[in-house]
């Protein structure tokens, strides 16, 4: 989808933080935008402002783990902006902590809404933009804790590698079908995500009550610290990189190149993990006999990225001469 003008987005999460920093460059490059989000307020707000500068932006409430509501949503955005082209599966849940502190009720609302908005956003829309055949594109929002265990975030980490995963088997499945899949992996960004906590439906029994609190804390903090350098990107900048990602049909959309050590330690050591044996040529020759069982090619397909330059990354910036 190098050219982007005049196709819908579908950006759940997309009221604030890095959906809106998606929509937002999204329309302003001339897409259509629905802001589905299950913040009634903040919708109100992200609409109003984009709607100041003119963009096409569409609010609709919405509780990704609703699938009824999703169905809803889905037909309310192709009913104001037509057949939908690009679906970002963003909507996620910032609560982090160690496994050993997690109650049932931390697992089931924080899997519903991580993986299994996404499955919901897959299973509502995915069909839509086949269907139309006018190609497109899937992005699902990971984090760096989806590609190598970042943080003490235990549930948080098992749900993003699950998206990830995801991505990977989707673009594997519509591979020939002109509908690019990209698993977005960014780091910090500067968000409000240390406030999911109040999404967290009433009489739930959490572990993690305390960490909520300390984490608002830490957040305050740092707002009563104009002057201290940044240390998370802008929203912005991110949905560029995003932007960009889906004109080059990138596999992986990376954001932050100061975690290349943590991955690349992870790769490292898997590839220790093989044992040092000599192949068994039986079994060799049943793995190369199946489709993607011992090789996908959908790896081959990432390139390298350039760098983010003068505001821009420079791939977008071509793309528009």
């Amino acid at each position: 989808m190098e050219r982007v003008e005049g196709r819908t987005a579908f950006v759940t999460g997309g009221a604030s933080g890095i959906g809106l920093g998606m929509a937002t460059v999204f329309a302003r490059n001339g897409m259509k935008v629905v802001l589905a989000d299950i913040r009634q307020e903040a919708l109100e707000e992200a609409a109003h402002a984009l709607s100041r500068e003119g963009l096409p932006v569409h609010p609709v409430l919405l509780d990704v783990t609703d699938r009824e509501g999703y169905a809803r949503a889905a037909d309310e955005a192709e009913r104001v902006f037509g057949r939908i082209h690009v679906l970002c599966n963003n909507a996620g849940i910032g609560v982090t902590g160690p496994m050993i502190d997690a109650t049932y009720d931390d697992w089931d609302w924080m899997m519903s809404v991580m993986v299994g908005g996404v499955i919901n956003g897959v299973q509502t829309v995915l069909p839509r933009i086949r269907r139309h055949g006018e190609g497109g594109h899937v992005v699902n929002t990971a984090s760096m804790s989806g590609a190598f265990a970042s943080g003490i975030a235990g549930i948080y980490i098992t749900a993003k590698y699950a998206v990830v995963g995801m991505a990977e088997a989707l673009r594997t499945e519509l591979a020939g079908e002109n509908i690019g899949v990209s698993a977005f992996l960014p780091g910090g960004v500067r968000t409000n995500i240390h406030q999911s906590h109040r999404l967290r439906p009433p009489g739930l029994n959490t572990g993690y009550a305390e960490l909520d609190h300390r984490r608002e804390a830490m957040a305050a903090a740092r707002r009563d610290q104009p002057n201290a350098p940044p240390t998370a990107m802008d929203i912005i900048e991110v949905g560029e990189r995003v932007l960009r990602g889906i004109r080059r049909n990138d596999l992986y959309i990376v954001t932050h190149a100061e975690f290349r050590a943590g991955l690349q330690a992870r790769c490292d050591a898997l590839m220790r993990a093989f044992p040092d044996e000599p192949i068994e040529e039986s079994r060799l020759a049943f793995i190369q006999g199946v489709p993607t069982l011992g090789y996908n090619p959908i790896y081959d397909d990432q390139r390298p990225v350039p760098p983010f330059q003068n505001g821009k990354p420079a791939e977008v910036a071509d793309l528009k001469k």
